[in-house]
């Protein structure tokens, strides 16, 4: 049966922010059921947060995915394609087999990509000689390889000079990592490196602190304001540049985990909905575009200035559907994000500090406690609980 042409709600982007909007819209309205479209080719979808252990040898990588066709509210129609262009002057956008689908609202919650090609010679040494990512679910095995197979030397964890999933995921695969070097007995024969193009280990001061400690703690070597620009597979060698003086740095290493540089989707950047950067200019409070006002934006593709993380979207969903129900009906945009975001940082096996701030670096706490220390709890809490949470609440928009 082919799809109607047209849809009350179209939703462009079937990850963490699209389904979450989906499943809160058909619980919301039952006007709706049969009227929302959400379009994504993808046919799997991954809890991409916990990739970080699996990468650390502390889950299976299989654990985080599922069949997207499991995933579809009740009430949504899913078109199995991919979105080429926007024309938000019309009220439509053109996916990938030349069919236009046309809306009274549109909701871009399409994530971002990463670029592997952007740092040279990344692309044919992944997953070979120590060279690692967790961000890509056909590349995370090769970092437990090469966490467990090290023995000894250098090894080198980067953070890119651009957006990125989490702001603390880099460094928290280099902690578990130093954690199964001690266990392993390399530790003290190794020299562990975090090259960041970031002047800081945290933005926010209060769990700044706590990582610094942390650092500290386990030895390890910082380099900041640097980002990876080159590798040299056959040398085993790393080219690096620094982001005020330019000036390139060669690192040997025996181990390099990449976190590669990621960027909006270039169907995004050259489209009306884009800002000067190439993500979806949206309002920071309302998440409404701010050129076209039957256009809401969420998630990893937006211009938010706030950290791109599963944890923001829980946020910024009820913000968005609560914002497109009214917009349909002729009402005032009520409903108001403040920018909050959550990262748990772990720090080793068994610990973590969960950080939770707003748009000022706030921290906005969910416990009676101080969320700046390590703990066993929190660590727990990412490992077994929030997983249940995504899949049986987040999704399903009951939270």
């Amino acid at each position: 049966m082919t799809a109607p042409e047209h849809y009350s709600v179209v939703i462009a982007g079937g990850g963490t922010a699209g389904i979450s909007v989906a499943a809160r819209l058909a619980r919301a309205s039952r006007a709706l059921r049969g009227r929302i479209a959400l379009i994504d080719p993808a046919a799997k979808h991954y809890y991409q947060p916990l990739w970080t252990l699996v990468g650390a040898g502390a889950a299976k990588k299989e654990e985080t995915e599922r069949d997207m066709a499991s995933l579809i509210p009740d009430g949504v129609d899913w078109i199995q394609e991919a979105v080429v262009s926007f024309a938000p002057e019309d009220n439509r956008l053109l996916t990938q087999p030349g069919r236009a689908i046309s809306y009274d609202c549109l909701v871009v919650a399409v994530g971002l990509e990463i670029d592997w090609g952007r740092i040279k010679g990344l692309k044919e040494a992944l997953g070979l000689d120590g060279v690692c990512s967790n961000y890509a679910y056909e590349t995370v095995d090769s970092t437990w390889d090469a966490i467990r197979n090290f023995q000894g030397g250098t090894a080198i964890f980067t953070h890119p000079n651009t957006p990125v999933k989490c702001g603390g995921a880099p460094q928290k695969i280099m902690y578990l990592a130093d954690d199964y070097f001690r266990k392993s007995g390399v530790r003290d024969r190794s020299n562990v490196i975090f090259a960041s193009a970031k002047d800081v280990i945290f933005d926010v001061p209060k769990y700044a602190r706590t990582l610094d400690q942390v650092i500290r703690r386990k030895k390890i070597e910082t380099k900041y304001r640097t980002h990876l620009i080159e590798l040299r597979p056959g040398a085993k060698q790393a080219v690096f540049e620094h982001l005020g003086t330019k000036e390139q740095e060669v690192l040997s290493y025996d181990m390099i985990h990449v976190t590669p540089p990621m960027q909006a989707p270039a169907f995004i950047r050259e489209s009306p909905l884009a800002d000067k950067g190439g993500w979806v200019d949206v309002d920071p409070s309302t998440l409404q575009h701010k050129a076209y006002p039957n256009v809401f934006g969420l998630g990893d593709c937006s211009n938010l200035p706030t950290s791109k993380t599963g944890a923001a979207i829980r946020k910024q969903a009820p913000v968005v559907e609560r914002n497109v129900l009214a917009f349909l009906q002729g009402e005032p945009l009520a409903a108001s994000y403040d920018g909050y975001t959550s990262c748990p940082l772990v720090t080793g096996y068994n610990r973590l500090v969960l950080a939770e701030f707003d748009y000022s670096l706030t921290p906005q706490e969910t416990f009676p406690f101080d969320q700046s220390k390590e703990r066993l709890s929190m660590y727990l809490l990412k490992k077994n609980l929030l997983p249940v949470m995504y899949w049986n609440g987040m999704l399903k928009g009951r939270m």
